[in-house]
């Protein structure tokens, strides 16, 4: 496993993370494991050198905190031998206020993040959307007060549109708040819209970028195979909403393509190109199977030449932002 610095911070990160919604509560939805199923999963990510892991307070009503300390208490010997990321915006309860990013809500939601964790402190805690009816200076000051109270090390941010994340840094700056140190973008082979503003934005700033759904929701794991989809696949309507099969299918024959001649699986072709990309962190990988963690493994040290790199690119065509 190679390790890398998030973004400007001295903070050291596997240049993979491992994503822990998969894990959680399976009556919410079907395709999460358990604890029990998940531990060798994660183990075995741990004993390949991951030390990155995020999950957030709404993944399956916050068993999937749960889960998440229990694992990494279990299997790590020490607290600081892993980078705890976990997350806050969307609905946790059903109160008017269990939501959004008012300062009410943050403070309460990173207490009871905590307690699900097991853990005095998380090392990067994200605002998992924007919040149109929060003004920015009551969140970034809120968030400000949560690292001074050392409830986290650092903040970071996910999908949005790159004005909204300039803006919040410049509020944090002009008023001596912490800034956000992460971005956490939607970005992959089949969606690279990130690519026009966001992401020059975050090399400018050194702020460190760890992609979500590096692998379109699996749909770039199964290029060229003639497998059927995942209990996740079928039950995932996001997929037809981010993706599109049409559009998509001369980029899926590409990788499957490259696959072939490398003798790889296609899972890591796809990582290996993101890996590669200019400011790329760490891409948050989900596993629910040991294969999966290897391929994404093995990623790391694919080295794709700079003629499979743009013949993966090429055919990519502009599409609506889909956050």
């Amino acid at each position: 496993m190679d390790y890398t610095r998030l973004g400007n911070t001295g903070l050291r990160v596997s240049r993979l993370c491992l994503g822990m919604m998969s894990y959680g509560d399976p009556s919410q939805w079907e395709w999460v494991l358990t604890q029990e199923q998940a531990e060798p999963i994660v183990r075995r990510a741990a004993e390949a050198g991951v030390t990155f892991f995020d999950t957030a307070d709404v993944y399956t009503g916050g068993a999937s905190e749960v889960v998440t300390g229990n694992l990494l208490r279990d299997i790590f010997p020490r607290r600081e031998d892993y980078v705890l990321a976990t997350k806050v915006y969307f609905p946790v309860g059903k109160g008017s206020n269990d939501r959004g990013l008012s300062r009410k809500h943050i403070h309460a939601a990173i207490d009871a993040s905590l307690e699900r964790l097991g853990t005095d402190y998380v090392d990067l805690y994200q605002i998992h959307r924007w919040d149109d009816e929060t003004p920015i200076e009551e969140t970034m000051e809120a968030l400000h007060d949560v690292v001074k109270a050392g409830k986290a090390r650092y903040i970071g941010a996910s999908s949005m549109w790159a004005w909204q994340f300039a803006k919040a840094q410049h509020v944090a700056a002009t008023n001596g708040w912490t800034r956000f140190v992460a971005m956490q973008p939607h970005y992959n082979l089949l969606y690279r819209e990130e690519e026009r503003e966001m992401l020059p934005l975050c090399a400018d700033q050194g702020v460190g970028v760890i992609p979500w759904s590096p692998l379109a929701r699996g749909v770039l794991a199964r290029a060229g195979s003639a497998a059927a989809g995942t209990a996740r696949s079928g039950a995932d309507g996001r997929i037809d909403y981010l993706y599109d099969a049409d559009n998509d299918r001369l980029i899926l024959e590409r990788v499957a393509e490259v696959a072939r001649d490398r003798e790889l699986p296609a899972a890591q072709v796809a990582l290996a190109w993101l890996l590669a990309q200019p400011g790329v962190t760490a891409p948050i990988v989900g596993a629910t199977k040991d294969r999966h963690v290897d391929d994404a493994v093995a990623a790391v040290s694919v080295e794709l030449s700079e003629k499979e790199l743009a013949f993966l690119a090429e055919p990519y065509r502009p599409r609506e932002v889909r956050f």
